[in-house]
């Protein structure tokens, strides 16, 4: 028996296609990937699975129900979490574990033995508000949420964005752990290691009338290193940017950065790496001038962090872990904004203007809001933002999580360039292969750095095949609570 049956499925948005007579059974008890580029609409889907949006056209059973016509009882017996975090951050976790019991008509106690192997690890931090939670946290507890009512079906729309290798695995685990109970999983996965683990794949294919293609040129994982070896040829990198020495950030008697020294050159590609909650973008917020160390010292470009935090703005580049920009403002919009916060002159703009949206192929929809594009586009339009001023030094907290692969490596080729250019490129990355292509990188676990080379000398210094393997070692010797 198939616990989801998609047959002519298809759905549009005015003149934007996302689902195109789409077809497809999942067995019960299966645990089944769901994989394609951005813009596939995987997101539409799972919405109409979990009866939030009605289809268009085509038929959908979920356990043997139609989703259109017993949406109440399909309810009942799904559990869903989508792309976007989904729990209540001001309320604490025992209070969002017991807000979705309720909603589903039963309580912690009646749902724990189903969800005690998940609910567990994250346990002692029941009165932690889920918005202070690490991404690996989080996750353990939006899905703890997903299964407190003990569904058939579980929908789980990328849930391992944004989190840390070691709590990556853990979660397949659990998911593992689910299947031999007989819970059918449908999840949408970038990460091919992930996608390997599934019983079979559904490939979501790009609708024929998709308003967007691959528009940068693809780059694939094997020619990274030459595209950055072309990139860097005639380009100076002898004097340093970052300096920091013996960096510390507190929060009372927690030491978010413990005492890290290094320091990153002109044009260089750091890859700044740890665990969820390790102390990476606390590092990055300070270094970036939104945050005051304790003690220690650091300079971004000459300057002072303690004294100059707001000169340091004016000469860098910063592309937050949530997307930057304003989506209700079209992406000519966009542009003109962030320019003129960089104070920038007007004629200037105009050129960049062209120029970036020439680069990005998205000459075309200049004057389409920013919410309308694919997730691949946005963040490479913000990356392109966040240059747009020439800075000395641009800051990238995770910006591919979420990002099918050809469009990271699409990312990664931009962030090539803007290397070459002399712009020192400060990067966090949950993705191991794309640490591979950093010039250097840093490993942090519990608020230290544990490790600082190049790929090939870290993986020779630790007797490791790759760096995936020196990750997952480092991390499992931290000490601290998440």
């Amino acid at each position: 028996m198939n616990a989801i049956e998609v047959t002519g499925l298809s759905k549009s948005y005015g003149q934007v296609c996302a689902l195109n007579h789409l077809s497809f059974a999942v067995p019960q008890g299966s645990l089944c990937a769901l994989v394609g580029p951005d813009g596939t609409g995987k997101s539409t889907l799972f919405r109409i699975l979990a009866t939030l949006l009605l289809p268009d056209q085509g038929t959908a059973t979920v356990d043997g129900l139609d989703v259109v016509r017993q949406a109440k009882i399909i309810r009942r017996r799904v559990g869903y979490m989508p792309g976007q975090f989904s729990l209540y951050p001001d309320l604490t976790v025992k209070e969002n574990l017991s807000f979705f019991a309720t909603l589903f008509g039963t309580t912690i106690a009646q749902g724990y033995d189903d969800v005690k192997e998940i609910y567990g690890q994250i346990e002692r931090f029941q009165h932690r508000r889920a918005g202070a939670l690490s991404g690996g946290m989080k996750q353990k507890l939006a899905l703890s949420c997903a299964l407190i009512h003990r569904p058939e079906v579980l929908l789980l729309d990328e849930p391992t964005t944004g989190v840390d290798p070691v709590s990556r695995t853990e979660f397949w685990e659990m998911l593992s752990q689910l299947k031999h109970r007989g819970i059918t999983t449908l999840v949408a996965t970038p990460y091919e290691d992930e996608i390997k683990r599934c019983d079979l794949r559904v490939e979501m294919p790009l609708p024929t009338s998709a308003s967007f293609a691959g528009a940068v040129p693809m780059v694939c994982p094997e020619e990274a290193k030459e595209l950055r070896q072309e990139t860097t040829e005639g380009c100076s990198t002898a004097d340093e940017v970052i300096t920091v020495s013996h960096l510390v950030k507190s929060f009372g008697m927690f030491r978010a950065v413990d005492d890290i020294s290094f320091s990153v050159r002109r044009g260089e590609v750091f890859g700044f790496l740890g665990a969820n909650g390790a102390g990476k973008t606390t590092a990055m917020r300070i270094l970036s001038g939104l945050s005051r160390p304790t003690g220690g010292t650091a300079t971004v470009a000459s300057l002072d962090v303690y004294t100059q935090h707001e000169e340091i703005k004016k000469r860098i580049g910063y592309m937050s872990q949530k997307f930057s920009l304003y989506a209700d403002l079209t992406v000519r919009e966009n542009i003109r904004l962030f320019g003129g916060i960089y104070g920038m002159k007007a004629e200037d703009i105009r050129q960049k203007t062209q120029r970036l949206l020439h680069r990005l192929d998205i000459t075309s929809y200049a004057d389409r809001r920013v919410q309308t594009l694919p997730l691949g586009y946005k963040q490479r339009l913000a990356f392109m933002v966040s240059i747009l001023h020439s800075p000395e030094v641009v800051f990238l907290d995770e910006p591919t999580g979420g990002v099918d692969a050809t469009t990271r490596w699409q990312f990664w080729q931009l962030i090539y360039e803007a290397a070459a250019n002399g712009i020192t490129v400060f990067v966090t990355t949950h993705y191991m292969d794309e640490a591979e292509y950093c010039d250097r990188i840093s490993i942090m676990v519990d608020g230290k750095i544990r490790a600082l080379g190049t790929p090939d000398e870290l993986k020779r210094q630790f007797a490791k095949g790759d760096l995936g393997e020196v990750f997952t070692l480092l991390a499992r010797k931290a000490e601290r609570g998440e």
